[in-house]
């Protein structure tokens, strides 16, 4: 009788380094104090390492192509050559620096801040509901493709000369059609041709020595039309008949409707999430014919909590006796922290009750150990997962009584703003008394070398609070000052105290805890740490009043308070698990109402609280949105309601879509939204005018992601755009989003030309029609 077997994969691994050497590496790179040459060794040397660490921890199946500069789908893109024309780049000639022209756009010196500079980044949004960022695919009518990138084949053939057999990871060509826009072209006429492309880069890995390669399809877990359908079956009756054997990785859901389509493709191998769909395991078994190697992602890619592993081998022993089977994390690691092992200050009780990529792996490895040799293999390691995962649950610093019962108390009222908006809108229009299109920024200013360094000599105990404390209040001055003589008309302070709009928040409430070195990667060389919300949550003390009053002393003008949504905050942690994402996030709500009602008690006239989050909760399936959506908004409400009509509350949303959720955003009642709209050249807002969206709206005009600084005549025309949408006196005129990334020498004639253009549109609606 043939004896089963079980192997270990991880889909993908971390790209950035335990510490955050690639994001260091394309700084270096892109400020010019490095060449190509030594971007390219650094990044040998990541992957080396990451291919090393795995095969040490004990994993079977290696990823190749899970590392990247910037983004996946970008990498996908120029592997095509859909690289947009604006780029002067023919496909099939595209190098290095046409790539990131494509992820940051381009700059050109120019002696005029009225014209132009360079060419504008493709655009970026959220990948599927995480908070990773990709660059979406353009195609045009017309447009000519062509192989542009070897990459996959170069890093498997890198991987194989150290001695690493690996299997290649590739982004499916019908997620990368779904994701893509079309310039007067549906993606989809360019099926065949990328079918094509794809071919060419299987033979290609073939002939290299590959026998397996892994195509990610993440769509098969969301409502697909027939088109997609079809698409996935023309696809999957091509590609495999080129020899290699594909495992088919879909993941951020259940395949449900998608199953019997799935299962039936012509592929060697299929992965499914068993953590966010653990219930569609039973289906999967039922329609899987026989010889499709099934890799089962029990282990959560997604979080940092450690597993219940005997929970986990109660479930899959039976279905280990029968078949062969690859065990694997629920999607690529790249959404968690490298090694736990680094975080040597993080609070012991809470340790014991996480796991990151290194100890992903380690416990995939421990379960395929359990499964091939029995549980009495591995008798220590699972004896410490269960401890560890009744430790959690009895530990008194999950739950505290008063916030229970605090959250029991909400009523509808604490919802509702006291007047409708245009009661509201009348009072604050008296009360702020600001002209037409209203420049604004989003918040923060740029954090320097001498902010961080500043930061980091005061978290090593070098710098005293006093010292440091007036370092940040000269920074803060310096910036008022700055914002008056450039002609803002409301204010903010620049959030220098500020490590991270959700951290900073999050080590002032109770129930978070932090890391040192728990980076992911938001996109290219931008890296966050997630908090850690382990347990129940509210405010001790006031975390941005003083701050605030000292900014507000500065200047006569109105300065915006700033904090970070409910939902943001909610979306951008490690949550934990053992309660509704809902009711965590209430929690959230009522800790930011105590802070917003604080601020206006201080004298502040405008408070903005962030969801640039938002939309990436949305579930995948449409059927579930509905539910999110009612708690989402209704947690929102509950931070922004305590406040009088004349308190003008501001949001800020960006890079994701929102026109299939307007009604949700309207029902957040906010006074002024700011939303990222520079890439997109104003389309977002077709949407808004087709709601008839009420309030007052700042597109944004300058896209604060890429170096390039545009000037006066872009923004005048896309504020023009902006009303061919909106009424001028719903218009305010803002950047995409804050300006902590860019440097001072890029945001002051960005800002010097955002006000000069909007006093350009004050002149022209003021002019007799």
């Amino acid at each position: 009788m043939k004896t089963m077997t079980v192997t270990v994969a991880t889909l993908g691994f971390p790209r950035i380094g335990p510490r955050r050497e690639l994001k260091f590496a394309l700084e270096k790179f892109w400020s010019g104090k490095s060449t190509e040459t030594e971007l390219q060794e650094a990044a040998q040397g990541l992957r080396a390492a990451a291919w090393a660490r795995q095969a040490a921890l004990g994993a079977d199946w290696l990823p190749s192509n899970d590392f990247s500069f910037y983004d996946h789908v970008l990498d996908t893109s120029l592997m095509l050559g859909a690289i947009p024309e604006r780029y002067d780049v023919a496909a099939g000639t595209a190098d290095l620096a046409t790539y990131f022209a494509m992820a940051r756009g381009t700059t050109r010196e120019t002696t005029s801040c009225a014209h132009s500079h360079g060419h504008t980044a493709q655009e970026m949004t959220k990948w599927f509901d995480t908070n990773y960022h990709y660059m979406v695919p353009e195609l045009a009518a017309g447009q000519k493709l062509a192989l542009s990138s070897s990459k996959i084949v170069d890093e498997y053939r890198e991987a194989k000369a150290l001695g690493y057999e690996t299997r290649p990871v590739l982004l499916g060509p019908v997620t990368w059609l779904s994701l893509a826009k079309g310039r007067d072209v549906d993606p989809f006429d360019y099926l065949d041709e990328v079918l094509g492309l794809y071919s060419a880069v299987l033979t290609q890995l073939q002939h290299a020595g590959a026998e397996w390669v892994q195509i990610d399809e993440p769509i098969l877990t969301t409502d697909l039309n027939e088109r997609q359908r079809a698409a996935i079956t023309r696809a999957y009756a091509k590609l495999p008949r080129l020899g290699l054997n594909i495992l088919l990785a879909t993941y951020f859901g259940g395949l449900e409707d998608n199953l019997t389509l799935a299962v039936n493709l012509p592929v060697a191998g299929l992965h499914v999430d068993l953590v966010r769909a653990p219930d569609q395991l039973d289906k999967v078994l039922v329609a899987a014919p026989r010889k499709l190697l099934l890799s089962l992602g029990v282990i959560d890619g997604r979080n940092i909590w450690r597993a219940d592993l005997e929970k986990i081998l109660d479930r899959i022993e039976p279905i280990a006796a029968t078949r062969d089977l690859i065990l694997a994390p629920s999607c690529s690691l790249l959404h968690v922290p490298v090694d736990l092992a680094l975080e040597t200050k993080l609070d012991d009780e809470i340790k014991q009750w996480l796991a990151f990529a290194v100890q992903k792996v380690d416990e995939l490895v421990t379960l395929k150990d359990a499964l091939n040799a029995g549980r009495e293999a591995v008798a220590d390691k699972l004896a410490a997962s269960t401890a560890a995962a009744a430790a959690r649950k009895i530990s008194p610093r999950i739950h505290d009584p008063l916030v229970a019962a605090r959250t029991a108390s909400v009523t509808l009222a604490m919802r509702e703003r006291k007047s409708p908006y245009a009661a509201r809108a009348a009072v604050q229009a008296e009360m702020l008394d600001l002209p037409p299109f209203p420049t604004t920024t989003i918040g923060s200013f740029p954090q320097t070398a001498e902010v961080r360094h500043a930061r980091a000599e005061h978290n090593r105990g070098n710098l005293s609070d006093e010292a440091y404390t007036r370092f940040l209040r000269e920074e803060t001055a310096r910036t008022v000052r700055w914002q008056e003589e450039a002609g803002i008309d409301m204010l903010v302070h620049g959030e220098f105290e500020r490590n991270d709009m959700v951290q900073y928040f999050g080590e002032q409430l109770a129930g978070f805890a932090f890391t040192v070195n728990g980076w992911v990667q938001s996109y290219g060389s931008r890296c966050v740490r997630p908090p850690i919300l382990f347990g129940d949550v509210s405010r001790p003390r006031p975390m941005t009043v003083d701050w605030w009053r000292y900014a507000q002393s500065l200047t006569t003008k109105p300065m915006k308070g700033m904090l970070t949504g409910p939902v943001t905050i909610l979306n951008w942690s490690f949550v934990r698990d053992d309660q509704p994402r809902s009711a965590s996030c209430q929690q959230i709500a009522l800790a930011i109402r105590d802070e917003v009602v604080d601020l206006e008690a201080a004298g502040c006239k405008a408070i903005q609280i962030d969801e640039a989050a938002l939309r990436e909760g949305l579930p995948l399936r449409k059927r579930d949105w509905a539910a999110y959506l009612d708690w989402a908004v209704d947690a929102f409400r509950l931070s922004a309601a305590g406040v009088a009509d004349a308190t003008q509350i501001h949001t800020h949303m960006c890079y994701s879509e929102f026109n299939d959720i307007l009604p949700a955003i309207g029902a957040m009642d906010t006074d002024v939204i700011s939303i990222e709209t520079a890439r997109s050249q104003m389309e977002l807002l077709e949407g808004f005018a087709a709601y008839r969206y009420p309030s007052a709206i700042g597109p944004g005009v300058y896209d604060i992601h890429a170096p390039r600084v545009p000037g006066v005549d872009e923004m005048v025309k896309l504020m023009q755009l902006a009303q061919a949408h909106l009424a001028p006196e719903q218009l305010w005129v803002n950047p995409d989003c804050g300006l902590k990334t860019r440097k001072w020498e890029e945001v002051k004639p960005a800002i010097d030309a955002m006000v000069a253009a909007a006093r350009q549109l004050r002149v022209r609606v003021a002019e007799p029609a």
